[in-house]
């Protein structure tokens, strides 16, 4: 599988993308057991901002921002990683890792769907099929969750708000990376997303500790050397790694091209949270899972006019 130029690279950075991010379900469980939404995020933004800092000082990555690549970017940072974050991190708490990273692989379907029309990318009728079956696998992942508890239900619809987020951050991205007069490069586009939440995220953590004045705890909670672990994982790998490689991909495929790799994610996810948590799936939510899988590969599969896409390069 290669693009029109023969370079397998961007499907490589894809797949490797979509592991890194199966196990950071794993992470953000773990980390989420002593911090806050706020701190978590705060600090794996931080990792991963000041990781990239280094490397730029260090001058073994180039960066130049301009005004123009600010603009062109904001959108793309308050779906990603302000309100994707946001979603995803509240689902995590209120569910499983192998139930959070089964439902984030629609992003793929949801990128289909918003790529139809404002990125002009034609779907198949097995593509158009296939996103109704991932729909009917989710609900019968939900029904268990539904029959437990409002607060669990409420952690599948913030993972649907996520996939929402995510999708459209790809759909911005890509339309980033391909129409503007002075186009971001894919280590750009992830510095900038780096500092973004960085900076979002610890505001919001360190103001809500100190109007509680107990700011000595917000930075208190950083012992563990479980929650150490988990952070560097997530901010160095689940941040700077995974979307450095997403970004590339993204600057060379087309978004719904690019998106079907994340069906390496669930795969991953359900593994560690069997392997790692001693995750159980009940038999209904198997079966759901299986249909989003095949759904998901169902809309990855090409449409018959998409080497005439106007958005594929």
């Amino acid at each position: 599988m290669t693009d029109q130029k023969g370079n397998r690279l961007p499907y490589i950075a894809s797949a490797a993308s979509a592991v890194i991010f199966g196990f950071s379900f794993l992470f953000t469980k773990a980390a989420l057991d002593n911090l806050d939404m706020f701190q978590l995020l705060g600090s794996r933004f931080l990792v991963a901002a000041v990781l990239m800092s280094v490397l730029k000082t260090l001058k073994l990555i180039e960066i130049k921002i301009t005004p123009a690549k600010v603009r062109s970017l904001l959108l793309v940072a308050i779906f990603q990683p302000v309100l994707y974050f946001i979603f995803e991190t509240i689902g995590v708490d209120l569910t499983s890792a192998s139930e959070s990273g089964v439902l984030i692989a629609l992003i793929p379907v949801a990128v289909a769907v918003f790529a139809s029309p404002m990125l002009k990318e034609r779907l198949s009728l097995l593509q158009w099929l296939s996103i109704f079956a991932s729909v009917g696998g989710v609900i019968l992942i939900t029904l268990p969750r539904f029959q437990a508890g409002s607060g669990q239900f409420a952690g599948i619809l913030a993972l649907l708000g996520a996939v929402l987020a995510g999708a459209l951050y790809q759909i911005f991205s890509r339309k980033a990376s391909s129409r503007s007069s002075d186009p971001s490069t894919p280590v750009e586009v992830t510095y900038l997303m780096m500092w973004a939440g960085a900076v979002f995220f610890n505001i919001l953590g360190i103001l809500r500790y100190a109007q509680a004045a107990n700011l000595s705890c917000y930075f208190a909670a950083f012992t563990s050397v479980e929650t150490l672990t988990a952070i560097l994982y997530l901010g160095i790998l689940s941040s700077v790694a995974a979307f450095f490689c997403m970004n590339y991909a993204l600057s060379y495929l087309t978004a719904s091209k690019s998106a079907v790799f994340i069906n390496l994610t669930p795969v991953v996810s359900v593994l560690a949270g069997v392997l790692f948590r001693d995750e159980r799936f009940a038999p209904i939510q198997i079966l759901g899972a299986a249909i989003v899988l095949l759904g998901v590969w169902g809309v990855g599969r090409p449409a018959s006019s998409e080497g005439k896409s106007p958005a594929s390069h």
